[in-house]
């Protein structure tokens, strides 16, 4: 039986508090940003529990926070955030997900969408044959292990040495790129042994390339400075770590259980976790920062081949295409950074999951040309809705600079499956003028756009709350679904 909704107080526009005299066990309130209707819906699919539950771990800086693509998911729901301090606080792998570093990736270029509708259906056959997608899929460069290990530990800055592109993006890219590593006894072999064939492969599931038009621009200072201008062709990247950081997490949440479950006092299982300056806890974080390292070497390395398929298909150049990189940011990952709290600075480990950065203007972790303007901050839809970018702004100093990281499910897979029986996704789509490109049927009838919330709803509650603001709306082009 799910919580009344009348325990949640809206303290502002879209923002609701259970403050933590609601529950015992509870060393901090809950704060969720959403309508009402997004509320009512994380109640009935055991999401906001989550949110209580991480609520009374011990050590939380602030609040545990929700996000509006709030679902649920392992341990923390997907839209969740938590931060603890640097210093004394405690790691959570269900706080960052299996798929470790899984983040989107935006390209803007000068390229007219009606040039691009020549060549579409084209460049659409390319990707998806160049480009490995699917649950086993192997990547475009496999690694030996000393390769690997070079990799993990350099991030983009590797594969701009090793295979080509621009070491400028590192500039546009959260962390650089790159978070510290250099414990290689924290990867365990089976963990090495997935992510050395899987470099340059988007997998399967929620992941993407889209090719996209800039439809609408609510900002236009900001979308100048982000490069994005109405007409022209954008490129979304959705994918993550891999089978990499899969086995990371599997590997560190099976350690915690086996050394940590027995003394802790858990509502659930899946939040086991580990003190930071713990041997299991420095391990964790390593290897986490490994597979993060991972991921943004995969997107950089699929951006390389998206941008290769594009200059073919338009027979131009890079610069002649105008391509360029606006921002990577992740959405499933942990990390220290500096916050204000009670007039001070603190250092935090801020676990977002399913959650994303939204540095306001000003913050010193932006690159230059973003400090005006604040950090893009990129929110996909459906492949059958818009997505949008918006950009941070200081009122997400309450939510530890976090935002909104896509418009969120809304029904599981096997729903999603069950509504769109006997159903040509692919056709039903290609009807809009967005043509689909996959090698699973069965994957795209997981993905229909009923399936996650309307990405409009979950954009108008992050700007009410003051999380965000809107910079462009994009539509889809051109999907290719892993």
């Amino acid at each position: 039986m799910s919580r009344p909704i009348e325990q949640f107080a809206e303290v502002a526009p879209c923002r609701w508090r259970l403050d933590k005299s609601a529950d015992r066990a509870m060393k901090a309130d809950a704060e969720v940003i959403a309508t009402r209707e997004i509320l009512q819906q994380a109640l009935d699919d055991g999401a906001i529990e989550q949110v209580v539950n991480v609520a009374c771990l011990p050590g939380l800086a602030g609040s545990s926070l929700a996000m509006p693509d709030i679902h649920h998911g392992y341990g923390f729901c997907i839209g969740g955030v938590a931060a603890f301090p640097a210093d004394n606080g405690i790691v959570l792998p269900g706080g960052v997900g299996y798929d470790i570093n899984c983040g989107v990736r935006l390209l803007a270029s000068s390229i007219p969408e009606s040039e691009f509708a020549v060549v579409a259906d084209a460049v659409g056959h390319a990707l998806l044959a160049r480009i490995p997608s699917g649950l086993n899929a192997r990547g475009l460069r496999a690694l030996n292990k000393k390769e690997f290990q070079r990799l993990v530990a350099g991030g983009v800055g590797e594969v701009a040495r090793r295979f080509g592109g621009d070491p400028g993006d590192m500039e546009f890219i959260e962390s650089g790129g790159c978070l510290p590593f250099d414990t290689p006894g924290a990867l365990g072999p089976r963990a090495c042994e997935r992510g050395a064939a899987q470099l340059g492969s988007l997998g399967s599931g929620n992941h993407f390339i889209e090719v996209q038009a800039v439809e609408e621009v609510f900002d236009p200072a900001a979308a100048r400075v982000f490069g994005l201008e109405p007409g022209r062709v954008v490129v979304m990247i959705h994918t993550g770590s891999r089978g990499f950081g899969h086995q990371v997490a599997s590997d560190y949440i099976e350690t915690f259980r086996r050394r940590n479950l027995a003394r802790l006092k858990l509502r659930d299982p899946q939040l086991i976790h580990a003190d930071i300056d713990s041997r299991e806890g420095r391990n964790y974080l390593q290897a986490l920062n490994a597979a993060s390292n991972f991921a943004w070497a995969n997107r950089q390395l699929i951006q390389e081949e998206v941008i290769a398929v594009l200059e073919e298909a338009l027979a131009m150049g890079r610069r002649g295409l105008g391509l360029k990189l606006v921002y990577d940011q992740a959405h499933n990952i942990a990390k220290f950074e500096r916050h204000a709290a009670d007039g001070k600075a603190i250092d935090l480990l801020v676990h977002r999951k399913g959650a994303t950065r939204a540095f306001a203007p000003g913050h010193p972790d932006l690159p230059e040309r973003y400090r005006s303007s604040g950090q893009p901050v990129i929110i996909p839809g459906s492949m059958g809705s818009s997505s949008f970018v918006l950009r941070g702004t200081a009122s997400s100093a309450g939510t530890f600079f976090s935002s909104a990281h896509g418009a969120g499910r809304r029904l599981s897979r096997h729903q999603a499956i069950k509504l769109s029986a006997g159903e040509d996704v692919s056709a039903r789509l290609r009807a809009k003028g967005i043509l689909v490109f996959s090698l699973s049927s069965q994957g795209l009838r997981e993905e229909i756009p009923e399936a996650y919330k309307d990405v409009d709803d979950v954009v108008a509650a992050t700007v009410a709350a003051g999380i965000s603001e809107k910079v462009a709306r994009l539509w889809p082009l051109l999907v290719v679904k892993g």
